[in-house]
């Protein structure tokens, strides 16, 4: 059989599941959970794929709302993983599309489901929540999931354009606990060791470092605690921090200036500090240029207009699976043209349209159909391998 006739069975299948998943997806938009708690929803879509044909781990590797359904032959000649997201953001529900472009790969692997025999495959459909958070992408990719895989992919939701080749920023998310003496703050203060104004020291200090560290990288940080009254000098003191850079080497470096600035902060207050991180750190999403060029070209072959320079935006835990395996994040515009951008209200409702549900379709199309060609084509799967390691090997210098 050919890649039309496959590709035209694929289609055929994406059709018949097509309602049932734009009904799954508008379900999650109307009751989001927020990352770590998607507990209705990942039952929801393990029941799914369990119910379809699929053998799920629902929970997978002790993390609660993560899955795992496998399909085809485990000996198989291939193996291609399709990524679900689910997790919804704090009052503004789906704002990031996760709801729909998680459908995108369950109506993806649902349709590839009949083929697999055929193409000799293995098939993978890997829930993978907290994206938003601590990024369970981040221990799965560490625990080994997706070492033996060709090819790792999702689609992520844009309003207003498409693109293919997606870029993250590595990214350090860290906690610093300053802590002094407690005293009275009008009738002895000398008695008292200022932990806010050891935080405040270090804001300054990372503020100057700011000058002296490359343009790309990012910095942004919050005041979690600064004490109980005004007339107590404040023992303890707490910030959060983002760190960013367009490489996870590159952000290394950074952060041995940033425990610099931490240390020569509480130096200069007569504070201590200590530092943890909070969230998962995630990895750079590194460059697949095969796999760019595959899902470029099924895109041109659907009519789907994209932008095809590099965009760096944000941070996300599949940069982890970029390091483990050929991996790619293309983006897909939800919204006819229309720019939104993400983390709005607005976002949330235009997931739910009907251009948004056409968007479900073409998406899963995307999905098999570069799912299709991996399997078919172990002249791609080596070239996808050669461009992994060499890219891995760029982004550790």
């Amino acid at each position: 059989m050919d890649a039309k006739q496959f590709a035209a069975r694929l289609d055929a299948g994406i059709d018949a599941h097509w309602a049932e998943l734009v009904a799954l997806s508008d379900e999650l938009a109307a009751h989001p959970e927020v990352s770590g708690e998607e507990f209705e929803t990942s039952k929801k879509i393990a029941a799914l794929l369990r119910a379809k044909g699929f053998a799920v781990e629902h929970p997978y590797l002790g993390i609660p709302t993560a899955f795992m359904a496998r399909a085809g032959a485990p000996r198989a000649a291939s193996r291609v993983a399709l990524l679900v997201e689910f997790d919804a953001l704090p009052e503004i529900g789906h704002a990031c599309g996760h709801n729909l472009h998680g459908a995108m790969s369950v109506l993806a692997g649902v349709a590839l489901l009949p083929l697999l025999e055929e193409l000799d495959a293995e098939l993978l459909v890997v829930g993978t929540p907290a994206e938003e958070t601590s990024g369970a992408k981040v221990p799965m990719a560490q625990a080994g999931v997706f070492d033996d895989v060709d090819f790792a992919v999702m689609i992520h939701c844009d309003c207003g354009s498409s693109r293919v080749k997606y870029r993250s920023l590595a990214m350090d998310a860290v906690e610093f606990t300053f802590t002094g003496q407690t005293s009275h703050a009008a009738s002895a203060p000398w008695e008292g060791r200022n932990a806010l104004n050891g935080l405040q020291l270090f804001f300054h200090a990372i503020d100057m470092m700011r000058q002296h560290i490359r343009p790309e990288a990012r910095i942004h940080g919050i005041y979690r605690y600064g004490g109980a009254a005004p007339n107590i000098v404040p023992d303890k003191a707490v910030g959060e921090f983002y760190f960013r850079a367009p490489k996870r080497a590159y952000l290394d470096k950074i952060m041995e200036k940033v425990w610099d600035c931490a240390r020569g902060a509480a130096t200069a207050t007569q504070t201590q500090v200590t530092w943890t991180q909070f969230e998962s750190s995630f990895k750079d999403v590194l460059p697949a240029p095969a796999a760019e060029a595959l899902v470029g070209g099924i895109m041109d072959e659907l009519g789907v207009p994209f932008l095809d320079n590099e965009e760096t935006q944000g941070s996300s835990d599949v940069g982890d699976v970029s390091y483990r395996c050929p991996a790619l994040q293309p983006k897909l515009d939800i919204a006819a043209g229309r720019k939104i951008e993400a983390h709005k209200r607005e976002f949330a409702r235009a997931t739910t349209t009907p251009e948004a549900h056409e968007a479900l379709r073409t998406g899963a199309r995307i999905l098999g159909r570069a799912a299709i060609a991996v399997y078919a084509d172990p002249a791609l799967r080596k070239q996808l391998r050669e461009d992994f390691e060499r890219e891995r090997s760029r982004g550790k210098e």
